[in-house]
């Protein structure tokens, strides 16, 4: 091209650089004999937009001029390979600096994590446009401070910028995480006097606020009013009501919806999964001539979230061509339904394939080490999170805590939390939460009180951690500071609160917190119920039934809480009557379920009922029966008096038996004075080294009772 002018050379270098074609772009660089300043600084982007640093550095060096573009350029380049220490050093040499300069600085910062650091620098800026503004506030979303979102956005408005439409959605998802409808009211007034209401972007993203904070009112009503609707408009609402259980709701806006578009479709489809209705979700998938790999991928999670594993994998291995999310929602799907080695296996498959794993199957996969206890597979995910610079995620690095936690690696616990640019509240919740499982209750409390900020999953994780160590005392009283702090507690806490109330058997104390229950507007939540029934059956109160009667919705746990505490208070003929209305009900029964009749049975004196029951485990549910069944089973026929039998059961039951069963036909034959049993019962207690008086006790009492 000797005849054309530098434009044009520039133009075709700027082409193969916008275009990737990276090597195409340096011959006929290295051709063009009239290089200006604009050619070096195209070739130079290029490199930097294509992550080639030391290329890019190479050539910024060799420059015989240089502008603030080129300079621009060269920092970008350092930014995107997260290298700030060497962007910062160019950047405070730089001649001459633009809010481009500046702006490739705090973003660079902010996407490092370092957002305090690039708030020093925003601060310093002499001139700021709407992107200074708009990086500022993104990267205190990105570290959870939605406070200090808040605070750049009143203080750009107070400065006399209006806000355009990137900015109002940014600060639109801060107040919808502070949970305040007030704020929302307040941005929705400017977005009005801006004219940015009727823009279906910012509308939308109102509507999204509207319902994240639970104001489905104002939602509905804002929806109604918009002038314009696009997908995402649609897909907010339909979501919105499928995740507050109203799926009548959520199909009549898809219905009303007049294009019914992909992701549309793909929201209905997890809608109906979300209620267990994966029949519906496939009509719906089926109703699609070419499904996409968005269409493909709902489907793959809406089989995975009702435990049918075979024909997510069907879907996911007809995927043409699967992309990030696809593999995310297979090994996610996996680990969700206890096949965590498969899971691990798939994503080695995925990394094999040269694919960067995503945040969320980085975070899949270290649940799925977690499950099984693999820490040193835990580590090699954690290493290549490294290599990937994923590590400072914060759901990956929370995914490491909670690894590390569970496989007991307390060391590599604090490594990975020291470590970690962003602390967001869940980083410090699942530290509280890995520390108070490995008994290591005093340091969760000292890492409680450090907490810059807590929240209610904070309080509830403290609350929980002494429920669990059977300090029901403390519990309550960490709940009432945290009443005192202004903090409502959720379903979590209030479950936990329900367990301390059962562990201390304080009936008066856990009617009290069922008082709270109502007015927190929780009383028919599943768990809630559960723990409630729980908690009264094991206080002594029949007002377990009461609350048993009251529950709205019943699922397997619901029945095994009231078949397990009327057992224990002696109610055996109530035992019978549930147990036969789950079966009605269709509910199937569990180990569970069967533990809690046969103990009624025992302690009804129903040894038919007791035979029937034993023998339906196997014979109409396929269950094997545990040692703790047969244990059942013993004590039911010790207490008729039908020790033959019981010891007979014991010594053709297929399972070996431990001393709680040996024991408690030993506790029989001393009740009945079956002196030749209770020796031979008092002598296989020995060869297994029971440790107590209770075994010489008891033979010693059949003798007394014998008169011997």
């Amino acid at each position: 091209m000797p005849h054309r002018d530098p434009g044009s050379w520039n133009s075709m270098i700027s082409g193969y650089t916008q275009n990737g074609l990276l090597h195409e772009a340096q011959t006929l660089f290295n051709a063009f004999q009239g290089k200006n300043v604009r050619t070096w600084t195209i070739l130079l982007t290029g490199y930097s937009k294509f992550g080639l640093v030391d290329e890019a550095r190479v050539l910024f060096e060799a420059m015989p001029e240089r502008n603030v573009v080129s300079w621009n350029a060269m920092i970008s380049a350092y930014v995107q390979n997260s290298d700030m220490r060497s962007a910062r050093e160019l950047f405070d040499v730089m001649p001459e600096r633009n809010v481009v300069s500046w702006n490739s600085m705090i973003t660079g910062y902010c996407h490092c994590g370092r957002t305090r650091e690039a708030y020093e620098l925003f601060e310093e800026m002499g001139e700021r446009n709407s992107v200074s503004w708009m990086v500022m506030v993104s990267g205190f979303i990105e570290i959870s401070e939605y406070g200090e979102a808040w605070g750049v956005f009143l203080m750009m408005v107070r400065s006399g910028v209006r806000p355009d439409q990137a900015v109002l959605v940014v600060a639109l998802s801060a107040v919808m995480r502070l949970n305040d409808l007030e704020l929302v009211e307040t941005l929705r007034t400017l977005a009005i006097k801006t004219g940015y209401e009727g823009d279906v972007v910012v509308g939308t993203a109102i509507l999204d606020a509207y319902t994240r904070i639970g104001s489905l009112d104002y939602a509905v009503k804002f929806f109604e009013m918009m002038p314009e609707r696009n997908e995402y408009s649609w897909t907010t609402m339909i979501s919105a009501f499928a995740q507050c259980h109203s799926l009548d709701n959520a199909i009549a806006f898809y219905e009303r919806d007049p294009v019914k578009g992909v992701a549309t479709r793909a929201t209905v489809i997890t809608a109906y999964a979300q209620r267990g209705m994966i029949y519906e979700a496939r009509h719906v998938f089926d109703e699609i001539p070419n499904p996409n790999v968005v269409m493909r991928n709902a489907m793959v999670a809406a089989y995975a979230q009702n435990g049918m594993i075979e024909e997510a994998k069907d879907i996911f291995l007809h995927i043409p061509v699967q992309n990030a999310a696809s593999w995310a929602a297979m090994i996610s799907g996996l680990v969700q339904n206890g096949h965590s080695r498969e899971a691990l296996e798939l994503f080695a498959e995925l990394h094999r394939s040269g694919n960067v794993p995503s945040h969320s199957s980085f975070t899949s996969a270290l649940f799925a080490c977690s499950n099984i206890g693999d820490v040193e597979v835990g580590r090699q995910i954690h290493s290549l999170t490294i290599k990937t610079r994923c590590q400072f995620n914060s759901f990956v690095g929370n995914g490491l805590i909670s690894m590390y936690g569970k496989c007991k690696s307390m060391g590599d616990v604090t490594q990975v939390f020291s470590t970690m640019r962003v602390r967001d509240v869940v980083s410090w919740n699942s530290l509280i939460s890995r520390l108070s499982q490995n008994y290591m209750l005093d340091d969760a409390l000292k890492v409680f009180e450090k907490m810059p900020k807590r929240d209610v999953v904070s309080w509830t994780a403290i609350i929980s951690a002494y429920e669990q160590a059977g300090q029901g005392d403390v519990s309550f009283k960490l709940f009432l500071d945290m009443l005192a702090r202004g903090m409502s507690p959720n379903q979590l806490t209030v479950t936990s609160l329900l367990g301390a109330c059962a562990c201390l058997g304080a009936a008066k104390l856990g009617e009290q917190i069922h008082s709270l229950i109502y007015k927190l507007g929780i009383n028919s939540c599943l768990s809630v119920c559960n723990a409630l029934i729980t908690m009264y059956f094991k206080c002594g109160s029949l007002d377990g039934l009461c609350a048993f009667e009251e529950t709205p919705d019943r699922d397997i746990v619901t029945w095994n809480a009231v078949l397990c505490g009327c057992a224990q208070n002696g109610l055996g003929i109530e035992v019978i009557a549930i147990f036969e209305q789950m079966k009605a009900s269709g509910v199937f029964p569990n180990e569970i379920s069967f533990l809690g009749v046969l103990c009624a049975c025992g302690h009804a004196g129903f040894v038919d009922k007791g035979w029937a029951y034993f023998n339906s485990m196997s014979k109409d549910y396929g269950i094997t029966p545990l040692v703790c069944h047969y244990t059942c089973m013993v004590d039911l026929l010790g207490r008729a008096g039908q020790i033959s039998e019981a010891e007979a059961l014991i010594q053709n039951m297929p399972v070996k038996p431990d001393s709680v069963i040996l024991e408690a036909l030993l506790g029989a034959c001393r009740i009945h004075g079956n002196m030749e049993v209770g020796q031979r019962i008092a002598e296989r207690l020995s060869q297994i080294g029971t440790e107590g008086s209770g075994m010489y006790v008891l033979p010693s009492n059949i003798y007394a009772s014998q008169g011997t």
